[in-house]
């Protein structure tokens, strides 16, 4: 056995977290043969339902969960973290704009980043679940000083996915056929799930559908809005395939698979400058990683001038989000 992995995960008694907590005690996300010890933190109303997670994670009797740590407090729950997963947020009120979630949730990243800075294991890598998740991102990276800007991602897994499930139905294949599908801008309606780049058993997939009507309306239209169908549905916001996400997110950045040789996969990253988009913003690129916590922005990609409206579209969202939260960036730096 290696050594174990200590996992922070904040919001661990919510929905997503309790259909994540069992895919990472199990192996799932970060191997067959390694221990994990999780650090889980909750607001103190919900300490009592963690307790009761708790209970149910031991009679699971994972043979690979060493330890559960649970914890009110960040910095508790963030001692000594090799990762860390930022689940917890709060949600949409009704009738709220996002700029008056992102005001609320936005203290919240503050004290994260910091508390991640001062206590955290050095090597820490960070995954931001929390929406708007990723404007939370840039807030707690900003306040985590010392600490690579590149450790710092959003998860943007979960519209990959969707995406790719959709070209498979649409195209009457198995969804590991579908390949190279990439996620631009925000996690939001306004992110770009990019088709034309995409690949359905290694022909383009433009080609195989053939339908472009469908690929720039119902394609993008119901990638962008699946969330809040999904609460439509089932009254409540989207829990396991979230947590799918972030396991594979997660499995695929830092636990020894990386990207396949010519593939590629969705993460909200600090930009580089790529394709234009803003040196420091926290936007959705496509990516190949090398299993190993490092990863590479993919360069090269032809985006047409339909493709450029919608990413600069999201990205302009970003800026925004950006802007309404600009108060709170200037307490640290990451580097």
């Amino acid at each position: 056995m290696k050594k174990p992995i200590r996992v922070a995960v904040t919001g661990a008694a919510g929905q997503i977290g309790y259909a994540l907590l069992p895919r990472i005690a199990s192996g799932e996300m970060l191997g067959k043969d390694q221990e994990v010890i999780l650090q889980l933190v909750e607001i103190p109303p919900v300490m009592d339902a963690l307790r009761g997670v708790a209970m149910e994670l031991d009679d699971c009797a994972f043979p690979l969960l060493r330890e559960m740590i649970l914890s009110e407090d960040p910095r508790h729950g963030f001692e000594g973290a090799d990762l860390v997963l930022l689940v917890g947020a709060k949600p949409r009120g009704k009738g709220q704009q996002r700029g008056d979630l992102i005001r609320d949730n936005g203290p919240i990243f503050v004290g994260q980043g910091r508390a991640i800075a001062e206590v955290a294991d050095a090597g820490v890598r960070v995954a931001v679940v929390g929406n708007p998740a990723n404007t939370n991102a840039l807030i707690a990276m900003a306040n985590a000083g010392g600490l690579p800007r590149e450790r710092f991602t959003a998860m943007t897994r979960l519209d990959q996915n969707r995406a790719a499930a959709q070209l498979a139905g649409r195209a009457g294949v198995e969804v590991s056929a579908v390949t190279n599908v990439a996620i631009w801008g925000n996690h939001s309606a306004t992110q770009y799930p990019d088709f034309e780049n995409a690949r359905i058993g290694g022909r383009p997939a433009t080609e195989v559908i053939g339908d472009r009507e469908w690929l720039e309306g119902d394609f993008l239209g119901t990638v962008q809005k699946r969330g809040a169908a999904i609460i439509e549905a089932r009254g409540q916001s989207s829990a396991m395939s979230a947590a799918s996400a972030l396991v594979d997110h997660v499995r695929d950045w830092m636990a020894g698979t990386p990207t396949p040789e010519g593939d590629w996969v969705s993460m909200a990253v600090p930009s580089d400058g790529s394709y234009g988009i803003e040196e420091g913003l926290i936007s959705s690129f496509p990516v190949r990683t090398d299993g190993q916590g490092g990863y590479e922005i993919v360069q090269g990609l032809d985006l047409s001038t339909f493709a450029r409206e919608r990413v600069d579209a999201s990205v302009q969202e970003l800026e925004e989000e950006r802007s309404v939260v600009e108060d709170l960036l200037g307490s640290g730096s990451a580097t």
